[in-house]
């Protein structure tokens, strides 16, 4: 019995040693650093109006559906798209039936909606979900195919929009790293603000 135990004291003592700084320790002292060094950011990069109403987050993603409205990605997070407790893709992969069918719907719609010809191509951030479905941007050509009917709906000049658009148009993460995004939550609050 006292060779188990001591077989055994070592594994207890490292065991309760690594909770102690893995579950305790490190995550307080990641959390200090983050909140002290990015507080935006480690808080979420709400977006707040004067009031203290939180309005969204600049990294998730929300529904809208008004033609006054840029929409975003379509969102496979959720039931209904667009939960981020539920963030995930589609899980159809690029030979399955039905994301076909999907594609071939979303650019009908997309045509449709924003009075294109049959000839125009459709972005594929339009038509498709990012992989967690919960992306806020979309391509700077989304937006501009898009800018037509927003300027229309809300009876402004499509310069205003374009101007608009540019203005919240970023590059790639260190200049080298993804593509240009446009952050829809942030700029549908610009065209509310007008």
């Amino acid at each position: 019995m006292k060779s188990i135990i001591a077989l055994l004291r070592p594994a207890l003592v490292a065991t309760a040693i690594l909770l102690v700084v893995v579950c305790g320790i490190y995550p307080v002292a990641v959390r200090a650093v983050g909140r002290l060094a990015f507080r935006e950011k480690a808080d979420g990069s709400l977006i707040v109006d004067r009031d203290g109403t939180v309005r969204g987050s600049r990294l998730i993603a929300q529904p809208f559906s008004g033609t006054g409205y840029f929409h975003p990605r379509p969102s496979a997070a959720g039931v209904h798209g667009y939960d981020a407790a539920n963030s995930r893709g589609s899980h159809l992969g690029p030979t399955s039936r039905k994301l076909a069918e999907q594609i071939k719907a979303r650019i009908a719609a997309y045509r449709a909606e924003n009075g294109l010809s049959a000839q125009t191509p459709v972005p594929a951030d339009a038509v498709t979900a990012s992989a967690s479905g919960l992306d806020p941007h979309i391509s700077p050509r989304n937006a501009q195919l898009q800018s037509a009917r927003v300027a229309r709906e809300r009876g402004l000049p499509e310069s205003a929009v374009g101007r608009l658009i540019r203005r919240h148009t970023v590059g790639p993460q260190f200049g080298l790293l993804g593509a240009p995004g446009v952050n829809v939550l942030e700029l549908n609050r610009d065209l509310d603000a007008l």
